[in-house]
């Protein structure tokens, strides 16, 4: 069966843009190295046997409260859980008023090739998407590259520009 293409002008065409900063190591604040720095650490205990992709996450609160966490894999999957996750699970638990200013996360792998800054998976950035909408502000993401680059988002929401919400599913009961 054959089907003809579309001939048609669509309606209104729109883009979407994202922002972000690029910083070299040296010129980070000391803030954002020690919490990069935590993240580093963190991922250095990450439980990878299945992947040998460790991440580690840090996470800094408003009241200067840090979390980390990393990856945890297990060989029935996917009951594994990634850092950003684990990091962010945590701090809800503990501290579930308190607001989010800032996650660091670093990724390595001593198997794996990694040459570009790695950003989190699809089910991260909307887990981190539902926080930075819970508190009503923006939570700012640092992902570092092994060539000691930092890549600064404003928001999660540039991470997931068209990130699932649905604030009807608040009022079901």
């Amino acid at each position: 069966m054959y089907l003809e293409p579309i001939n048609f002008v669509a309606m209104k065409e729109n883009q979407i843009q994202i922002h972000y900063n690029i910083y070299k190591w040296e010129e980070l604040s000391e803030s954002y190295k020690n919490l990069m720095d935590l993240s580093i650490a963190a991922q250095q205990n990450a439980y990878a046997p299945y992947s040998n992709f460790q991440v580690g996450a840090a996470i800094l609160l408003e009241d200067g409260t840090i979390f980390t966490g990393n990856n945890q894999e297990n060989a029935a999957y996917p009951s594994g859980l990634c850092a950003e996750r684990v990091a962010i699970f945590a701090c809800s638990a503990q501290h579930p008023n308190i607001k989010i200013k800032v996650i660091a996360i670093c990724a390595n792998s001593e198997k794996i090739d990694i040459n570009t800054v790695l950003a989190p998976c699809g089910s991260c950035r909307q887990s981190m998407y539902e926080y930075e909408s819970k508190q009503n502000t923006p939570i700012k993401v640092l992902l570092k590259g092994v060539d000691n680059e930092v890549v600064e988002f404003l928001s999660v929401a540039d991470l997931l520009p068209l990130a699932f919400q649905c604030d009807g599913l608040k009022k079901v009961r």
